[in-house]
């Protein structure tokens, strides 16, 4: 992709999530490929001269990260923040308390949302005469938000969609409140949105059965960056609205073996139109399923093609082979 802006598009957000920084991969540590992922990231974001990036939640993989894994967040968003404005949100794997301790002294340009309190709050990035209204949402237990959120007496229902939809209220209500909006309007959430594609990484965030949310509650909205599922992808939004999923920059499990992982940077222009290109995140291994007989796995093909593969290999042989495990 060029770092030059298409004609009459004047902003350049870099969308990125779910790094899930001190992951492994079946009990190989991944710190250093993590590492290789954020340096990667800070130099796309250095060398496409992005104004903002967006971390739409699930920053680290537990509530309690690893020491190491803290230490490359915060070096992160350091490097980043050289760059362009830094906007970030947790999501599901995140504890919001530990994520949003101490985010009011960071330097300006880091901006981390993690309190319900904060939703229907915008931040404003302005870029010559246009102004991107960036509302970040993080992700939302629907048994905190329901009480939060509601408009009357009662109680919000104990869904996803319920508390998303009412998040999504007040940033409409925010964009109405003024006699002139601003020029584009991005919304940052982490929620699994209806038609979208899982894998094997995602923790489930279903509660009281309704775990997924419609994309018509997004409506009005010009971009809306989307964390949870480790696949990129864009979901089909009511109106001219743009709903995308980033996916994370390293593959997390074998069902993302065939996912191309990479980064969304988008061009907006004054009227909130988007183009949106991907940024490769190159691997550290190729990841490949083998399925067949032990002799097929064991080929001198296979041994050649993926000797350097994380592999799951899945051996069908009418019988246990002698020594499967060894060979």
């Amino acid at each position: 992709m060029s770092d030059t802006r298409p004609s009459f598009f004047n902003m350049r957000i870099l969308h990125t999530s779910d790094w899930h920084l001190g992951r492994s991969l079946h009990q190989q540590d991944l710190h250093a490929a993590q590492a290789g992922a954020m340096q990667q990231i800070v130099e796309i974001a250095r060398s496409q001269r992005v104004d903002v990036t967006i971390v739409a939640g699930d920053v680290f993989d537990r509530a309690v990260p690893p020491v190491e894994a803290v230490t490359l967040f915060v070096a992160t968003l350091q490097q980043l923040a050289e760059h362009c404005v830094v906007i970030v949100i947790s999501g599901n794997h995140d504890s919001a308390v530990r994520l949003g301790y101490g985010a009011e002294l960071f330097r300006q340009g880091i901006h981390i949302a993690t309190s319900v309190e904060s939703v229907g709050n915008g931040i404003d990035v302005a870029i010559d005469d246009e102004t991107a209204r960036i509302f970040p949402i993080p992700f939302l237990l629907p048994d905190q938000a329901r009480e939060a959120l509601k408009t009357g007496d009662e109680p919000l229902p104990r869904s996803h969609e319920a508390v998303l939809g009412a998040a999504l209220e007040r940033v409409r209500a925010n964009l109405a409140s003024e006699a002139t909006p601003p020029t584009t309007s991005i919304v940052i959430a982490h929620a699994f949105v209806t038609g979208a594609r899982e894998s094997d990484s995602e923790r489930d965030i279903s509660v009281g059965g309704v775990e997924d949310v419609n994309a018509t509650i997004f409506s009005g909205i010009d971009y809306v960056a989307l964390g949870h599922l480790h696949g990129p992808q864009e979901i089909r939004g009511p109106d001219n609205t743009v709903i995308r999923y980033s996916g994370s920059p390293l593959r997390y499990s074998f069902s993302e073996a065939q996912h191309a992982k990479s980064v969304t940077i988008v061009d907006v222009d004054g009227s909130g139109a988007c183009i949106i290109d991907e940024v490769p995140i190159i691997q550290p291994r190729p990841m490949v399923v083998l399925n067949g007989s032990l002799a097929e796995v064991l080929s001198e093909a296979n041994q050649t093609e993926h000797s350097n593969a994380w592999a799951q290999v899945v051996v069908t042989d009418d019988a246990r082979p002698i020594d499967l495990t060894n060979r």
